[in-house]
C-alpha cells in the first residue's frame, strides 16, 4: 500500500489524534488501534516468557518520525526513545531532504559471521589449509543443522581462516563461517553452525575448539544511506544556506579526524538508529557493538557518516555501517508492538529495515550537526526538554504548555523557576 509520510502539525494534535491519523495511514485495523492506545501493550505473561526474573515491563514513549522518503517511497518510522529533539530533528531534517528526493538507500546481503576459536595448535598454517581443504564438507554439515533457513534461500556460504600465530596462549587459529541469515538477526543461526562443526575441526587441526559464537562486527551486512540539500533548502533567518553547508562540513571534519568528538558525534547517529531498532524488538546492543567496531575499523575511531560539498555547492551526505536487524525471531516476534511498528514501515526484508535505521541515523546527524553549527545544540534541545522540567516540577495539563512558553521566553528552563512560576500567578 502507498504511505503518505507527511505528518503536517502533527505536534499540535493530542496522542489520541496521532494514532488515529498514524492507524488510517498504514490501515490499521480496529484490534491493531486499540492495542497502541492502551498503556501496557506488552501482556506480563509474554514479558514473562522473553527473559527470565521478571517482575514487571517498563514502557518508553512511542514516537513516529513523518516526512521520510526512501527509494521514492513514503516511510512514516516508529521510534522508541526517552530523549527529547530526536524525533523532531530527525522528522524535520527528512522534510528538508524531500525538496531533492529524500534519501537513497542500498545493502549488502544478510551475511554473517559465526567464529569457532582452536587453541593448542603446534601447526597453524598448516592447521588452516586443512580447514580449508576442508572447507565444502564443513559447509555442509553447518547447513545440515538449519533446513529450514536453507528452504528459505541461506544457509553457510563460505569459511575463512585467520591465524593468530603469537598470543599469551601460543598460535590461535579462528574459523569465520559465513552465514546467510536471510530475514533473521542471525545470532541463534549461526552459533548453532559453529557448534555444529567443533568437533570436525578439532578433529582436522589437532587443535582445541573454545569459543563458538557469532562476530557483531557484522561487516559483510552492511546498509547504506546517500542524501542531498541545496543551500537555499538549509537557509535560516539568521543563516545564509552557504554558512549552515560550511558549518556542517566543518563539524563533520572535526569528527573524522578526533576521537573524543567522533564519539559523541556517532552517539547523535545512535540516537536516531536506536529507536528504530528498540521499538522493532532487535537487539540494538548488537547495532551499536558493530557500529563502534567498524567506525574503528582503521585503527583509528572516527565517524561513521560523512558530509561535503557537491560540484554545485549542494551538502551531501553518506553513511555506511552494520546494520544486523531481523524480523523473524526473538522478540520482533514476540512482542506485540514490534510487530506493529513493522507493519507501519510496511518493511519486506530486514535488508529494508536496516536501511530505513541509517536513513534515520544519517537525518539525526544532520539535525545535530546543523544546530551545533549555527544557534547551537542547547537552543532547540532544551525547548523540547522544558516540557518534562515542567511536569518534574509539578505542572499538570494546560499548565504545562505555560510554564514551558515562560521558561522558553527567558531562556531559563530550569525545575526551580518552573516550580516559582507554578506558584505565581497566571497571566497569558
Amino acid at each position: 500500500m502507498s504511505i503518505d509520510s507527511t505528518l503536517p502539525n502533527f505536534r499540535a494534535l493530542s496522542p489520541a489524534a496521532r494514532l488515529d491519523h498514524v492507524s488510517k495511514a498504514v490501515g490499521f485495523d480496529d484490534a491493531a488501534h486499540a492495542q497502541l492506545a492502551q498503556p501496557g501493550a506488552l501482556p506480563l505473561a509474554v514479558a514473562d516468557g522473553m527473559i527470565e526474573n521478571v517482575i514487571g515491563t517498563f514502557e518508553l514513549p512511542l514516537a513516529v518520525a513523518g516526512y521520510f522518503q526512501i527509494n521514492g517511497k513514503d516511510v512514516i518510522v516508529p521510534m522508541a526513545v526517552e530523549e527529547p529533539s530526536i524525533v523532531a530533528a530527525a522528522s524535520f531534517m527528512a522534510k528538508l531532504s524531500r525538496v531533492a528526493g529524500g534519501f537513497q538507500t542500498s545493502s549488502t546481503g544478510p551475511l554473517m559471521r559465526a567464529q569457532v576459536q582452536v587453541v593448542d595448535v603446534a601447526d597453524p598454517y598448516g592447521a588452516r589449509l586443512s580447514i580449508l581443504k576442508h572447507k565444502q564438507e564443513l559447509i555442509d554439515l553447518a547447513n545440515s543443522r538449519d533446513k529450514i533457513l536453507i528452504g528459505l534461500g541461506g544457509g553457510c556460504r563460505d569459511i575463512e581462516v585467520h591465524v593468530f600465530p603469537d598470543t599469551a596462549r601460543g598460535a590461535m587459529v579462528v574459523a569465520h563461517l559465513i552465514v546467510d541469515v536471510r530475514d533473521a538477526m542471525g545470532a541463534n543461526t549461526v552459533n548453532t553452525m559453529a557448534e555444529s562443526v567443533a568437533g570436525r575441526i578439532e578433529a582436522l587441526t589437532g587443535g582445541k575448539v573454545r569459543l563458538r559464537i557469532l562476530s557483531n562486527l557484522a561487516d559483510l551486512r552492511l546498509a547504506r544511506a546517500h542524501v542531498r540539500y541545496s543551500a537555499d533548502t538549509l537557509a535560516t533567518k539568521e543563516y545564509s544556506g552557504e554558512d549552515v553547508i560550511n558549518g556542517v562540513v566543518d563539524a563533520y571534519l572535526f569528527a573524522a579526524i578526533d576521537p573524543y568528538r567522533a564519539a559523541t558525534h556517532n552517539k547523535g547517529i545512535m540516537n536516531g538508529i536506536d529507536p528504530v531498532i528498540v521499538a522493532t524488538g532487535n537487539d540494538w546492543r548488537a547495532v551499536e557493538a558493530g557500529a563502534h567496531a567498524y567506525a574503528s575499523r582503521s585503527g583509528r575511531y572516527t565517524s561513521l557518516t560523512t558530509w561535503e560539498r557537491a560540484a554545485n555547492g549542494d551538502l551531501v551526505g553518506t553513511i555506511e555501517m552494520p546494520m544486523p536487524v531481523g524480523l523473524v525471531g526473538g522478540a520482533t516476534k514476540t512482542h506485540p508492538l514490534a510487530r506493529l511498528a513493522l507493519k507501519i514501515m510496511d518493511v519486506k526484508s530486514a535488508q529494508e529495515l536496516g536501511e530505513i535505521a541509517v536513513a534515520v541515523g544519517l537525518a539525526q546527524n544532520l539535525g545535530a550537526l546543523r544546530a551545533l553549527a549555527t544557534e547551537g545544540i542547547q537552543r532547540g534541545h532544551m525547548a523540547l526538554h522544558a516540557r518534562n522540567i515542567a511536569m518534574l516540577a509539578g505542572a499538570k495539563g494546560d499548565e504545562i504548555d505555560w510554564v514551558v512558553r515562560k521558561m522558553v521566553a527567558v531562556k531559563d528552563v530550569r525545575a526551580d523557576f518552573a516550580a516559582e512560576l507554578l506558584a505565581g500567578p497566571r497571566d497569558a
